[in-house]
């Protein structure tokens, strides 16, 4: 059974750069998903946003834009944004985890205060997985998504943010939209990255729409993937999240069914270190943020050196540019 290969987004991660330096390297994604658009109620694109989906910082690549809102009108201001640069899909993400996007980090006492602060106030939560509850809103959304515009929606939900059963109260109203698809993340939002994947729970939504699905969740390795491909002999599209960034060779390897590295592993990586690392030092702006999101993306790549902890220990350890560029180095050289 032939398979199609996803890059799942993370945001702060799976930038242009990311997606166009791992396409070089390494390959087997067929198509990437952009970090979600975001608009905090200004109907305004912010300029990161823009350069990530310029079709020339991903010529050869096959990019779908995500938007995260809870609101009709700012899901149609993004649709007609990704359209004007030759886009004709929109993701929408129903599947953030985080507390301060999903639910207020801290409940505010709104007594007393003025509707329009109540209202900032909802817009600020109530996103990504922590709307999956809210199937009136949902409808909404859709039913203005798919009214107004032409766009071709997909979805990428999780099971629900408190419990696994919210998305069979959606699925329903979804069978009513000609949504492309949708990708499901077999955990709650509540769970983070935390605990296992929710198989029996994913099983249920094949069984509860007509929808195509694709799965995402914890593919980590050749053996993980063919462990899922067999629980699930319907599925034939797979997103790879958290570890295509700590093994970007882990699609190739999926795809050529290889179970060992290739011998020029380290050099191959190095190359991918560097052309990320240089694209990152000329947009970034003072070592301490270009340190950061080395020391951040670090937290994942250690895991395919034989020692992880110990390299990622080493790797935060280095507080400048010229400590950072020699222990990366030494760490490649050891393997």
């Amino acid at each position: 059974m032939s398979f199609t290969l996803l890059s799942s987004p993370l945001q702060g991660f799976t930038d242009f750069r990311f997606r166009n330096a791992q396409n070089k390297f390494f390959g087997g994604i067929d198509t990437f998903y952009s970090p979600y658009i975001r608009l905090n109620g200004k109907l305004e694109i912010k300029n990161s946003y823009h350069r990530d989906l310029l079709p020339e910082n991903n010529e050869g690549l096959e990019v779908i834009p995500q938007v995260l809102t809870n609101d009709a009108d700012e899901f149609l201001f993004v649709a007609k944004y990704v359209q004007s640069l030759g886009y004709k899909e929109l993701n929408w993400n129903l599947g953030c985890p985080y507390p301060m996007v999903a639910r207020p980090k801290n409940p505010p006492n709104i007594a007393g205060q003025k509707q329009s602060a109540l209202s900032q106030i909802a817009n600020k939560c109530g996103m990504g997985s922590g709307l999956i509850s809210n199937t009136e809103k949902i409808n909404h959304i859709l039913d203005r998504a798919h009214s107004e515009t032409d766009i071709i929606v997909s979805m990428k939900m999780r099971l629900g943010y408190d419990t696994t059963e919210e998305i069979l109260d959606v699925l329903p109203i979804l069978d009513t939209y000609p949504i492309k698809n949708i990708a499901i993340h077999a955990r709650t939002g509540k769970q983070l990255y935390k605990g296992g994947v929710h198989l029996d729970a994913f099983q249920q939504c094949i069984d509860n729409t007509k929808h195509k699905l694709y799965y995402n969740g914890d593919i980590t390795s050749v053996a993980k993937f063919h462990e899922m491909q067999q629980r699930f002999p319907t599925i034939d599209h797979w997103m790879i999240g958290r570890g295509l960034i700590a093994d970007p060779f882990l699609p190739s390897m999926i795809k050529s069914n290889a179970l060992e590295y290739p011998e020029n592993k380290m050099e191959l990586f190095s190359a991918f270190h560097d052309t990320l690392y240089e694209g990152y030092s000329e947009s970034l702006s003072g070592q301490t943020h270009i340190l950061l999101k080395m020391h951040h993306l670090w937290e994942y790549f250690s895991v395919i050196f034989s020692n992880p902890h110990k390299v990622h220990k080493n790797i935060k350890k280095s507080k400048s540019i010229k400590n950072y560029e020699a222990t990366v180095k030494e760490v490649i050289a050891k393997g």
